[in-house]
């Protein structure tokens, strides 16, 4: 009788993906400063888009503070927690320097992410946008706080009229606009090879979604897709100031 023989399998390999990203700002062709304020986190792990209103130097001062606020997260911080209360933070300060400069307007909209354990966590207020892509795929994380997507979400007005309609910049949601802040979050476990992308709503204002995920699909990697993007916008006329972040997992 044959002894028997214990097999033990070679492991799987269950490295996480490695967050490589390139970000971008730009202040458009025709606004003539940049409200926008970018985070890139060198070690891949943090990264946002902040939109600025209230006037160049209001925007943009309520885009920095958005920032300096999401940058100043832990590494080793629970994810959703730590998004909120820096937004939350940054809320009360955006409150704090508008009033001080006597601001009727003064905020900013934001978009978060922050991968922690193999998951992208996303958070946000207003209309700056969240999109993962895998394959040739391109889905977003993240829904509007505007009005035209409240008449969309209430059936009042078909998704493909959204785009074009003359009210489309007025946001329902934004960082300082009122005294607290209600903050949306998403999370998505990630695969070594999706791409994340992060921008203001300077893109899809003037390059159309169908195009934004062909260049975002076509780029060899994180870089060129974020040239690519902010290429077109300008090509397009880019009426806005234009932030784009690209993110790509490497297999680790």
């Amino acid at each position: 009788m044959n002894q028997p023989t214990t097999v033990v399998p070679k492991p799987w390999n269950t490295a996480m993906p490695l967050p490589k990203g390139h970000a971008l700002t730009h202040r458009g062709c025709v606004r003539p400063a940049n409200e926008d304020a970018i985070l890139a986190d060198p070690a891949g792990i943090l990264w946002a888009v902040a939109d600025g209103m209230g006037g160049h130097e209001g925007g943009a001062m309520a885009a920095d503070l958005v920032v300096d606020s999401l940058a100043a997260i832990r590494d080793d911080a629970p994810p959703a927690e730590a998004l909120e209360a820096a937004i939350e933070t940054a809320n009360a300060r955006v409150r704090e320097a508008a009033a001080a400069r006597g601001a009727r307007t003064m905020g900013a909209t934001v978009v978060a992410l922050f991968i922690q354990g193999g998951i992208a966590h996303v958070a946000w207020a207003g209309d700056s946008r969240a999109y993962l892509m895998r394959g040739r795929r391109l889905r977003m994380l993240t829904h509007d706080h505007t009005l035209v997507q409240d008449m969309v979400d209430r059936g009042e007005l078909a998704r493909d009229a959204a785009e074009g309609h003359p009210e489309a910049h007025i946001i329902t949601r934004a960082v300082g606009a009122a005294d607290e802040i209600e903050v949306d979050h998403s999370a998505v476990p990630l695969l070594a090879g999706d791409r994340l992308l992060l921008c203001s709503d300077g893109l899809p204002r003037c390059v159309y979604e169908s195009v934004i995920a062909q260049l975002t699909a076509e780029g060899p990697d994180a870089k060129a897709a974020a040239e690519a993007l902010v290429r077109r916008a300008l090509d397009e006329g880019a009426p806005d100031n234009v932030s784009v972040i690209v993110v790509d997992l490497v297999a680790g």
